[in-house]
């Protein structure tokens, strides 16, 4: 009797993620063996799918890590944290040296890094691999952001490669950089997604309860924009949620969804790790901010009562310009949320010695993912002319685009004042821009002020060194420190 062919690559945590991931590399002709720590759903994939390609369902770790050949690959796809850390500890005893363990979890990439220590003193590579696109991207071709060894691609990226969404007939993956580089990637991408998200949000509240328009009327307006320079996925499934009718009541879809949007963590991490490499991400951290308060349900109750503005709706001649002006704040705030994402990138590449290539993220970012769109194209041909950009805003592109917009975008800020309707994405977009563009920053008042009461020094302008004022003695001069 024939021996079975070892499968070629395992999954093990069948969950939508993992089992559609499974299920992508069978439809590429891989032999995958599969498990899951509940047998029953190990055996409803293969019963339900098994005719899309070669699986191999397996009842335990052992029969699992026995079923593939070697050097073993091994994709984990369990809850991060803990769980993902419990399965490692079971794996490693069955493995052997050169094999290569991937969790494409939305891990924290410092767990990542500790991860690929432990396992690369054990003789085994460890990758950490951001995945993006949902359950469909899973299925059809995600955004695929592998770390690890170069020797660990090697062995891995070809079939990485294969599964992941193509454009251009390039894959959407690369190998990122050592160990957690993957991880860390995927959560500054999720982080720019919730900035996107909220901007969308914004310009749908300013249309409704500035312009006056209705969802299937905004609906509209965005299915044009998704036809110009802010087509995307996020664009287009907008469209797609404001047009939608509620079968129950007849009403539009978003009237009868509760107002608090909730958040899984990546959002937040990109956020506090931002603060940690001291990069200003205004925008994401407002969109994560933002989420918060909307969850915030008897806080928002309580205040209901707080006085707003008389005026609340545009005039209809001033509402007939009015998409145009959101359109072009929606760009520009865009272009800034998307700049802020890369600083982080970079900075952290340099703090970890990751060497990640910004331009090749926007290219593999192109499609699969959530946040994929035309103009990630401009931001790739930004980075391929200099991969040192210190800003996405210095590109000849992006600086005209903002400078055409900013007029339109002034607006767009000033009318949601005026008129109570909130835009803090847009607001704190506004600002970072007219920040970097400042001659001179309000911080030499700050540091005046924390001398005065902590004696923090302070630099001159006129002259090198630290210095400090004694302010209790008025006219003595400060003193060097």
């Amino acid at each position: 009797m024939t021996a079975r062919p070892l499968a070629q690559i395992g999954v093990t945590g069948l969950a939508v993620m993992g089992r559609n991931l499974a299920r992508n590399f069978a439809r590429h002709g891989y032999r995958v063996a599969v498990h899951n720590r509940t047998e029953a759903r190990t055996r409803a994939l293969v019963d339900e799918f098994g005719g899309e390609g070669d699986f191999t369902a397996t009842a335990s770790l052992e029969e699992f890590t026995a079923a593939l050949e070697r050097p073993r690959r091994l994709v984990i796809m369990v809850k991060a944290g803990q769980p993902t850390d419990d399965v490692i500890d079971e794996l490693v005893p069955l493995l052997d040296e050169g094999d290569v363990v991937v969790d494409g979890g939305n891990a924290h990439f410092l767990d990542t890094r500790r991860r690929e220590q432990a396992l690369r003193e054990r003789g085994l590579h460890f990758v950490g691999s951001g995945v993006s696109g949902g359950e469909q991207g899973a299925l059809e071709g995600p955004s695929i952001m592998p770390g690890g060894s170069e020797e660990s691609y090697r062995v891995l990226g070809p079939l990485l490669e294969d599964i992941a969404a193509q454009v251009d007939g390039r894959p959407c993956c690369t190998h990122v950089g050592p160990d957690g580089a993957g991880h860390f990637v995927k959560m500054v991408h999720n982080g720019i997604e919730y900035a996107d998200m909220q901007l969308i949000a914004e310009a749908y509240d300013l249309l409704r309860h500035a312009g006056g328009l209705q969802p299937p009327e905004i609906a509209a307006v965005f299915r044009e924009w998704n036809g110009g320079r802010l087509e995307s996925y996020l664009i287009g499934i907008t469209a797609d949620v404001l047009a939608h009718t509620d079968a129950a009541t007849g009403r539009p879809f978003v009237d009868v969804v509760l107002d608090r949007a909730e958040q899984k963590g990546t959002g937040r991490w990109t956020v506090q790790t931002a603060l940690e490499l001291g990069v200003p991400v205004s925008g994401i951290a407002e969109a994560v901010f933002a989420r918060s308060l909307s969850g915030h349900a008897e806080l928002r109750k309580a205040s209901a009562g707080l006085p707003g503005p008389t005026e609340t709706w545009l005039d209809s001649a001033a509402s007939d310009r009015f998409a145009e002006d959101v359109e072009q704040a929606l760009y520009a705030s865009k272009i800034v949320a998307y700049a802020q994402g890369f600083q982080q990138i970079q900075a952290g590449s340099d703090e970890y010695g990751w060497r990640i290539d910004p331009g090749a993220m926007a290219t593999i970012w192109r499609g699969g993912c959530i946040i994929r769109a035309r103009f990630l194209d401009r931001i790739r041909a930004a980075y391929e002319g200099d991969r040192e950009r210190p800003s996405l805003l210095t590109d000849e592109h992006f600086l005209q685009a903002l400078a055409g917009a900013q007029s339109a975008w002034r607006r767009v800020v000033s009318t949601a004042a005026q008129l109570g309707v909130p835009t803090p994405g847009f607001a704190t977009a506004l600002a970072y821009y007219d920040s970097l563009r400042a001659r001179v920053l309000p911080a030499a008042l700050i540091q005046g002020q924390r001398d005065f009461f902590g004696a923090h020094t302070y630099r001159r302008i006129d002259r090198d060194g630290s210095f400090h004022t004694r302010w209790e003695e008025p006219g003595r001069p400060e003193e060097e420190r």
